[in-house]
């Protein structure tokens, strides 16, 4: 099939790049110049494993390509993907669909023949029946339909969930797009790859539903773990004891310093206004929301806590920016709460981050950036691990030990055993369990 992404973020490149794996000809449109260049010249505007090349094998094959122009990406596509962003607007916290609005108008005069729009942004709930009306009010003659197709992928894992999903939401109204959207899927039909049809606002729905009660997973793990810290349990071994009910599943019962990134705080905030706006508010959501704020905030008097009740005049270690491993992506990181607070109690911050330096830099300020986690560690009285990136998982306690000043390790994702820690020359500390020599 013939296809138009129009949006070259996190959502669109790599959505754009797979469709283009499956054998249809695709093409990503953006009104970002330099961004169309750098990707004709095979450089990634995001930081995503595996991408590069897939993009790559894709150009090489002619079924991908980038452009500026819309009208001459949009000819002759038989499906248009509106993928651009939909930021949390300043001032009221609902979802900013101008970019979903415009890229309606400009779509409106350029379809020519049937053409299926659909949304992949992550829009609130009735947004497609505003897509519509813009595109009939613009282009009366226009023959198209709108639908709704929301993306699951997971930042560092986008490619795999993109092509191996548990499912694909399909939302319409007519059955001719939901048959053209079952032809665009057609390959993952072989792995019997279920596709729920609804209509589209309860599509819309599907998206924000699922990310507000992943993050509700997170928040309640993170109430947990401060609990397990008051009773002397150990939320790990609590997240496995519940997690291997089939009814509750163990994935994101990990504690941490707080859910980040581009999707739960902007998604959960959108459903919490649009839910309050419908005068039905999601009280639940709206307690992960304020929770997950206080959290972010309580780990910088955590950290100082290790410290001995204070950082004033301390060199602070932080290895891991961006909000998780794989990906350089900043946006709501924990660290762009955690690092101001260390600095504003006196601290002097040094970090690492395998990818997100570059991202990190544009948001923190007065942070010297090392080029390894030895280089961080070297001269600092204390370290903070903040991202579980794979490379800080086997780091010799033993060194670390022997490069802090005052030997003070905070663990803020619980990624080295208790067992592991045991014995070393550190004051190592953990979120919801009992103290190392314990």
């Amino acid at each position: 099939m013939r296809v138009a992404m129009i949006g070259t973020g996190y959502v669109g490149l790599v959505s754009g790049a797979c469709f283009a794996d499956f054998g249809h000809e695709v093409t990503c449109i953006d009104k970002d110049a330099g961004k169309i260049e750098a990707l004709k010249a095979g450089r990634m505007p995001i930081y995503e494993p595996g991408l590069d090349a897939l993009v790559a094998a894709n150009v090489e094959a002619g079924r991908l390509s980038f452009t500026t122009d819309t009208a001459a990406g949009i000819r002759d596509a038989e499906i248009v993907f509106i993928a651009v962003g939909t930021p949390t607007r300043r001032g009221d916290g609902h979802a900013d669909l101008s970019y979903v609005h415009a890229a309606a108008e400009e779509v409106a005069g350029l379809i020519a023949g049937y053409t299926v729009i659909v949304t992949k942004s992550t829009v609130p709930v009735g947004t497609g029946d505003e897509v519509e009306a813009i595109i009939a009010r613009a282009n009366p003659r226009a023959q198209f339909d709108v639908a709704s197709n929301p993306e699951f992928l997971r930042e560092g894992a986008a490619i795999e969930d993109f092509k191996r999903p548990d499912r694909i939401v399909v939302g319409a109204q007519s059955q001719r797009a939901v048959a053209a959207l079952r032809e665009l899927y057609r390959p993952l039909f072989l792995n019997e790859t279920p596709m729920v049809v609804t209509d589209r606002r309860t599509a819309e729905l599907i998206k924000y539903a699922a990310n507000a009660f992943l993050a509700i997973k997170i928040g309640f793990i993170n109430e947990i773990a401060d609990l397990c810290d008051a009773v002397g349990a150990n939320v790990q071994q609590v997240a496995r004891g519940i997690g291997l009910d089939k009814r509750i599943g163990a994935k994101f019962l990990h504690a941490g310093p707080g859910y980040g990134g581009s999707c739960f705080p902007k998604d959960t905030l959108a459903l919490s206004k649009t839910a309050h706006r419908a005068g039905v508010p999601v009280t639940l959501v709206d307690a992960v929301i304020d929770a997950n704020a206080r959290r972010k905030a309580a780990m910088v008097d955590r950290i100082a806590a290790a410290a001995g009740g204070s950082v004033a005049g301390k060199v602070v270690a932080i290895l891991g920016l961006t909000f998780k491993p794989n990906t350089d992506d900043m946006r709501e990181a924990p660290s762009l709460v955690i690092v101001p607070g260390l600095q504003a109690m006196g601290a002097t911050i040094r970090a690492f981050d395998p990818q997100g330096m570059g991202e990190a830099a544009k948001c923190l300020t007065g942070v010297t950036y090392c080029d390894s986690a030895w280089h961080c560690l070297e001269g600092a009285d204390m370290a903070v691990i903040l991202t579980e990136w794979d490379q800080f998982r086997a780091l010799d306690l033993d060194r670390i030990a022997g490069l802090l000043k005052d030997r003070v390790l905070v663990d803020l994702r619980n990624i080295y055993a208790l067992s592991e820690v045991r014995g070393k020359p550190l004051d190592y500390h953990s979120l919801g369990r009992p103290p190392a020599d314990g």
